[in-house]
């Protein structure tokens, strides 16, 4: 919920121009009100790559919330799946084509590394936004940069990093069209105690010998499983 609802505010923020706003009250410009129009996000497109937990609350967020279309491309998911939480699956060049925002949400590995670099950029919509939340590498930061410098991009949300903290000379920190954070979706009080409280179940689960519903190394419950009975006298679940 927190990585998605974060998503959702730095798309918003874009659009909105709401960053450039409050930098120019703050600073006593008063640049009139029509520098600062935004659009819509109503009945627009937004792409999500990689639809999972984050991925699919983006999508019922911005369907159901904001009455906008959405598109989804995971390859390991199919078009029923892919349906059942929110969204219309399409392959990557068709979300990059249609969606006025792109939202990233897959997983960094060689699959995905750099996935999303020039080429990508350049077949997105002209004055559309890039928004990234899922892990540092999958965009390439120079080419994003390159890209909001042509303004080809009209503005990103980034809060993943190759370095985090970015540096204070990072090539796309210069831009005032884009909103930087540094991986900081996900850090809530409410997310924290839920992680906390999941924590907490799972420990008193596995004491009573109920095999965790996040365990990590599955290959271990076995050896796990043995030792219990031999301490408790009774196999777990």
């Amino acid at each position: 919920d927190a990585v998605a609802e974060h998503t959702v505010a730095m798309m918003l923020s874009l659009t909105k121009n709401i960053p450039q706003t409050d930098r120019s009250v703050r600073a006593g410009k008063r640049a009139p009100r029509e520098s600062f129009k935004g659009w819509n996000a109503k009945g627009r497109t937004v792409g999500v790559v990689g639809i999972g937990n984050v991925g699919t609350r983006v999508a019922r967020i911005c369907s159901l919330g904001l009455q906008m279309r959405v598109l989804a491309c995971d390859p390991y998911l199919t078009a029923e799946q892919i349906q059942a939480r929110g969204a219309t699956k399409v392959d990557l060049a068709t979300l990059l084509a249609e969606s006025r925002f792109v939202s990233i949400h897959c997983p960094y590995d060689d699959e995905t590394r750099n996935m999303i670099g020039a080429r990508e950029l350049k077949a997105m919509q002209p004055g559309s936004y890039l928004i990234t939340t899922a892990r540092g590498g999958i965009v390439d930061e120079g080419a994003l940069a390159a890209a909001l410098k042509s303004g080809h991009i009209a503005g990103a949300g980034v809060d993943v990093w190759i370095d985090e903290p970015p540096p204070v000379s990072h090539p796309l920190l210069a831009f005032d069209n884009l909103i930087a954070t540094y991986h900081t979706a996900g850090i809530t009080h409410d997310s924290r105690n839920n992680m906390a409280d999941w924590n907490a179940q799972q420990v008193a689960g596995i004491l009573r010998g109920v095999r965790p519903p996040r365990l990590i190394n599955p290959d271990a419950w076995e050896r796990f499983a043995q030792r219990f009975e031999r301490i408790f006298g009774s196999r777990p679940d």
